[in-house]
């Protein structure tokens, strides 16, 4: 049996694992990102890592199937080249593919890092091997992988899956991407906080939270969540906004596409079942009946492994 190497690029540690073909984790390990002099060293020091972890194990290029990297930034997955990830300094066009199979003589495949999480939940965590599957991820943005009938969907221009910019309120707040109102202003971990500082202004009842913004002090998404659980009204209410937004997306993602599963992962979702119970509520008010009834929402469950798992299954897919 061939095994599999799986890789998570990120902005800040690069993310590795040996796998089996049947997914199973065997060894991980991670280096630093190093995006100094436009990020040039990247790619260098994950074939360098690579080299050293075979060596380490006694392994050779021969026992590996493939590898495969979910990435920032636009991938061309034909070409194997990554631009604009710019939390990388990669402004320019990287050769990934082309360094990394020169450099360690194994087969490589890559992907957008939203889209490879979604593969790795849908292969191995809340998806379980379903082949109808959205993964929505509520971080510091809100991302997004597409997976209809055991495929990645990517689109025309690989811009597919882009659920942090469904437009859930036509005059909400301006978004990053130049639109106004998107689910990522209002659902990430940084929209939660500009829901509550908005809210807040308005709110006149007793409320520790709308104490700590008036006091200047550090609020976060889960501030919010953790006051709403001790029945903080203010609380309460933003998280009720965040819901229905969350909800609205989800019915609409689920009416056009009817997967079995939305999984919702992301820092976001470390509030549990009380984020799932939230979504539902609005969910099932939304949706289309045949698709409340099959259609379930749940957690992610693999965390941080997500990417190097769903990296990993890229090559059996080729």
């Amino acid at each position: 049996m061939k095994k599999l190497i799986g890789i998570d690029l990120g902005g800040t540690t690069v993310k590795f694992a040996i796998l089996t073909e049947d997914g199973e984790v065997q060894q991980k390990w991670s280096i630093e990102t190093d995006i100094q002099d436009n990020g040039k060293n990247i790619v260098l020091s994950i074939i360098e890592s690579i080299k050293n972890r075979l060596q380490l194990y006694g392994l050779s290029s021969s026992d590996f199937l493939g590898i495969g990297m979910g990435s920032p930034g636009t991938v061309d997955r034909k070409e194997g080249t990554v631009i604009g990830a710019y939390n990388l300094n990669w402004s320019s066009l990287q050769p990934v593919r082309k360094l990394i199979e020169t450099g360690t003589n194994i087969p490589f495949f890559i992907d957008n890092d939203a889209n490879v999480a979604a593969l790795g939940e849908q292969w191995k965590g809340a998806g379980e091997g379903g082949l109808d599957v959205v993964f929505v991820t509520l971080g510091t943005g809100v991302g997004g992988g597409v997976i209809a009938d055991g495929r990645l969907i990517h689109g025309i221009k690989g811009a597919a899956g882009e659920i942090g910019h469904m437009i859930v309120d036509e005059d909400g707040y301006h978004c990053t991407c130049g639109n106004q109102g998107c689910l990522e202003t209002v659902a990430s971990a940084t929209g939660i906080v500009r829901l509550t500082r908005d809210f807040s202004e308005k709110y006149a009842g007793e409320s520790e939270l709308k104490w700590l913004i008036d006091d200047g002090q550090e609020v976060t998404a889960k501030t919010v969540f953790d006051l709403a659980k001790k029945g903080d009204r203010l609380a309460i209410t933003v998280l009720d906004k965040v819901y229905y937004y969350l909800g609205l997306a989800c019915s609409n993602i689920a009416n056009l596409l009817n997967p079995e599963t939305i999984v919702i992962g992301g820092g976001v979702s470390a509030a549990g079942e009380v984020l799932i119970k939230g979504i539902e509520g609005y969910f099932m008010k939304f949706a289309f009946p045949q698709v409340r009834t099959s259609t379930k929402i749940k957690l992610a469950k693999l965390g941080n492994d997500a990417g190097v798992i769903g990296a990993a299954s890229l090559v059996k897919q080729q």
